[in-house]
């Protein structure tokens, strides 16, 4: 029996969902003619990739669980298919992190009750109510001040305006969501630029590009203008320092959280911990200088730093008029904020109050507030959902004082708090919970099923390999990946296996799993690579090809710095990264038995 081709593309439309049946003619000069049966291919495969994913793959996986039917085997197929669905994204990512919800109790690896538990960990509860206390910053316009004043400060020629700018967003990532900060900071680089262009001191976009067609040159007229060498080194500057500050603190961005919650989740009695003070202390220095090391790539790339006879050079030299323009348009934009209100004064007080309750909550050289409670184990979501609550309780001004005390009218309207949870509901991604709880739940299944084992026995091999050889081609590996996918997927991805890695190998977990974290977060090529990229992109219409030769120094330096520092600063504060740690050789003894 004969059948034909668009038998399986009608079959698959049916199947896939609600996709229209893709028109079997092309209108050639107003005549149909039939497609090809490799141009319906074509169209079909380009409408229904994403079906053909999720229907496919789950099939051709099937062989890992069916050849071994036993619990590592099947929590290892469900790892391949949700791998597979994170990095192409043919299922959004939030929903494929919910599958352990559903399959882990129907494959009898974990329950669901233990499975649900692992969604709303103390990580995530600190990770969430981060959010909320930098959406309470943003509410009350305390970031936009703090950003102004800074570059005041710094001054306002071109080097070091740019200076400022990428500095300032480096120090507000590490505190608020690295997508806030980078969408906070395109509109005051926008404001100045056209300042500046106005004045005719500078261009904001470069002339049309030719293309030959036959003997003719053809502009590019109708296309948008794209923008000019010192936009670019604008605009990429705070996206890079957004991903960049991002990684020196704990809740500077949700791949943190993944590596810093697999990792305890796994290694549960490690005597070398993930506190929040002990993570600034390894990574800000690095941080510190792989942004510095980028504003210099970002200047002799774009502005022609240490070449001074160069055509980039010529373009920047604005003077004294250039600066004094500048700095009008950073005073107006300050001016606009009017006097410091006493929201913001009583938001930045919280937030101070909290850091420091991160930092002398138990730090290990003097006794910390936790000790002197003498209380049930508390973790920094304590202090972080304490703030939240008190951004509802205190009112956002006290206004209602004065007819407290007979010296004012009487209030007509409510008083409202620090924050509402209206603003909240509408900034919080609420998707990264279940992004991050399904790694979590990843991790435990791998390790409960007995995966984790498997996979590190399997992994033996790589002891032949010198430390410092395997944990930069870890850096590599985790870089590559996070330039093409979500920087969480990836963690959730790589870090578990890490782990087993370090137990096969006998190496001190750490020593792999905090780089490869770190790692993650330094996507510098791609706009889909990060939000901060794909942010500035749509902002200043930046091409593909443009950010994807701009990242180029960037990623060199930031895994060279990295590898060094994990070398070298590393032991510093992890004094026993060098040795296999008896917590670990315990942690498999448990896991085997």
């Amino acid at each position: 029996m004969k059948i034909h081709p668009c038998f399986f593309h009608i079959f698959f439309s049916l199947f896939l969902g609600p996709y229209s049946i893709v028109d079997m003619e092309i209108e050639t000069s107003g005549e149909k003619t039939p497609m090809t049966c490799g141009e319906r291919t074509k169209t079909f495969i380009a409408n229904h990739w994403k079906g053909l994913v999720v229907f496919l793959v789950p099939l051709i996986c099937l062989p890992v669980m069916l050849i071994h039917n036993s619990p590592e085997y099947r929590c290892m197929y469900l790892l391949i298919v949700m791998a597979i669905f994170w990095v192409t994204e043919a299922l959004p990512l939030y929903v494929t992190s919910m599958i352990p919800i559903v399959a882990f109790p129907v494959m009898g690896i974990m329950s669901s009750d233990q499975t649900c538990r692992l969604y709303f960990k103390d990580t995530l509860v600190m990770f969430m109510g981060g959010i909320m206390v930098a959406l309470a910053i943003e509410y009350c316009n305390l970031h936009k001040r703090l950003a102004l004043r800074v570059i005041q400060i710094v001054g306002c020629s071109p080097r070091r305006l740019h200076f400022g700018l990428i500095f300032v967003t480096m120090f507000l990532s590490m505190w608020i969501s690295n997508a806030a900060c980078t969408a906070m900071m395109c509109p005051i680089i926008q404001a100045v630029l056209e300042e500046l262009q106005q004045q005719g001191l500078c261009k904001m976009t470069r002339e049309p590009e030719y293309q030959i067609v036959g003997n003719n040159k053809k502009s590019g007229e109708d296309e948008t203008p794209y923008p000019s060498k010192v936009t670019l080194c604008y605009f990429l500057g705070i996206a890079y320092a957004s991903s960049l500050g991002g990684c020196g603190t704990i809740i500077g961005t949700a791949t943190n959280l993944t590596f810093k919650g697999i990792y305890e989740s796994r290694f549960p009695t490690s005597t070398e911990t993930l506190d929040f003070p002990t993570f600034m202390f390894y990574s800000v220095p690095a941080m510190l200088v792989y942004t510095g090391l980028t504003f210099l790539w970002l200047q002799y790339h774009y502005m022609g730093l240490f070449r001074p006879k160069s055509k980039e050079a010529e373009e920047v030299k604005m003077g004294k008029e250039g600066a004094e323009v500048a700095r009008k348009v950073i005073d107006q934009r300050y001016k606009e904020l009017g006097p410091m209100s006493a929201h913001e004064i009583q938001v930045m007080i919280l937030f101070i109050i909290m850091v420091v309750m991160y930092f002398t909550r138990k730090p290990g050289i003097f006794p910390g507030w936790a000790d002197w409670l003498n209380a049930k184990d508390i973790r920094n979501s304590m202090p972080t959902i304490f703030v939240v609550v008190m951004c509802f309780i205190l009112p956002a001004n006290y206004a209602f004082m004065r007819y407290c005390f007979g010296s004012g009218p009487l209030p007509t309207t409510t008083t409202p708090s620090l924050i509402t949870w209206k603003f909240i509901q509408s900034k919080v991604p609420w998707g990264l919970i279940f992004l991050l709880g399904g790694g979590f739940a990843l991790a435990e299944g791998s390790k409960v099923s007995g995966m984790a084992t498997l996979i590190g026995n399997g992994l033996v091999g790589l002891k032949s390999l010198p430390p410092a050889v395997l944990l930069f081609v870890v850096i590599i590996v985790a870089v590559f990946l996070t330039a093409f996918s979500s920087n969480v997927a990836i963690a959730n991805i790589i870090v578990p296996v890490l782990a087993e890695m370090s137990i096969a190998i006998e190496i001190h977990p750490l020593y792999l799993i905090l780089p490869a974290g770190l790692a993650c977060s330094m996507a510098f090529h791609l706009p889909v690579s990060t939000p901060p990229n794909a942010l500035v992109a749509g902002y200043a219409n930046i091409r593909t090809k443009d950010m994807a030769i701009a990242g180029i120094g960037p990623t060199i330096m930031t895994m060279i710095v990295l590898f060094i520092f994990c070398q070298t600063w590393g032991l510093v504060v992890y004094p026993n990264l060098t040795s296999f740690p008896d917590w670990a050789r315990a942690g498999v003894l448990n896991a085997t038995v």
